[in-house]
């Protein structure tokens, strides 16, 4: 049985779904990567994806918040973050960020060194130049013609290995026709809000112990995202770096071993 609650952190500013679970004392929170379906939609998959964490750890998983202002990039959403972690009473955390959620998780450890005691990146990028955002943009191009179906074959080709995209195409074209414009339209506010996104000023506040993966032929954000990251992170008296290959920009989902790596990685930081 899985036990988990979906709760709403409220401040003076605005209000943020989450997924809770775990009996541990140790806090975690994972940051999401983009999508077009609130991952709150999706909280029996994401607590039984992580249930090995349920044990040793406090398990936090953030929607991004709930109303999306006009004008709205990744920095805010760090600031947000972090303003909703300190409402919920929340300081050296494990902090687990994908895609565009290790974006803002690295401009939350930059800002708030306190509420983050050890860092894991996958699939994710200092800075998102033209070339990176390339297939964003054209998520966001099918998105504004709600050409739905386009944009979840495009979404799912890009992020999973061919292999997994080719067996569960007929998913991704079922998962599209539920979704409603207000859904694609949010999703544009937040992919609009990674373009230019640049963490390159800031990133040599982070100190505390760094995990980095990434995909060798990550197909969404190219070839070798982590080179700019691996000559900030390599400094660090804690740092450790995995290459895959094979898996996708999804690595953490399709890769078994994934989850193995990352626990004993927040395992042996708990325990230092």
């Amino acid at each position: 049985m899985l036990d988990f609650t979906i709760e709403q952190v409220v401040t003076d500013r605005f209000s943020m779904e989450y997924i809770h679970f775990g009996t541990g004392k140790t806090p975690m929170v994972v940051l999401p990567g983009l999508g077009v379906k609130s991952v709150i939609e999706s909280a029996p998959a994401v607590v039984s994806h992580y249930r090995k964490f349920k044990s040793d750890f406090s398990v936090y998983v953030p929607e991004r918040r709930s109303e999306i202002p006009p004008h709205y990039d990744n920095t805010q959403m760090a600031k947000d973050t972090a303003q909703a972690l300190k409402a919920l009473g929340l300081h050296h955390v494990c902090l687990f960020g994908v895609s565009q959620g290790g974006m803002i998780a690295m401009l939350v450890t930059s800002a708030f060194p306190e509420l983050v005691s050890c860092l894991s990146l996958c699939s994710t990028a200092m800075t998102m130049n033209d070339e990176r955002f390339r297939v964003i943009r054209n998520w966001i191009r099918l998105a504004e013609h709600k050409d739905k179906e386009g944009l979840f074959l495009s979404f799912g080709k890009n992020i999973y290995p061919a292999p997994f995209f080719e067996q569960n195409r007929q998913a991704f074209i079922e998962i599209s026709k539920t979704v409603t414009d207000k859904e694609l339209n949010r999703f544009v506010q937040l992919a609009k809000a990674i373009e230019g996104s640049d963490a390159s000023s800031v990133i040599g506040n982070i100190r505390c112990p760094v995990q980095l993966s990434f995909d060798e032929n990550d197909t969404v954000l190219g070839k070798d995202p982590a080179s700019e990251m691996r000559a900030h992170f390599s400094t660090l008296p804690q740092f450790e770096e995995r290459r895959f290959n094979g898996y996708g920009h999804a690595l953490y989902d399709t890769c078994p071993d994934f989850l193995d790596w990352l626990y004993r990685f927040f395992m042996r930081m708990k325990a230092s």
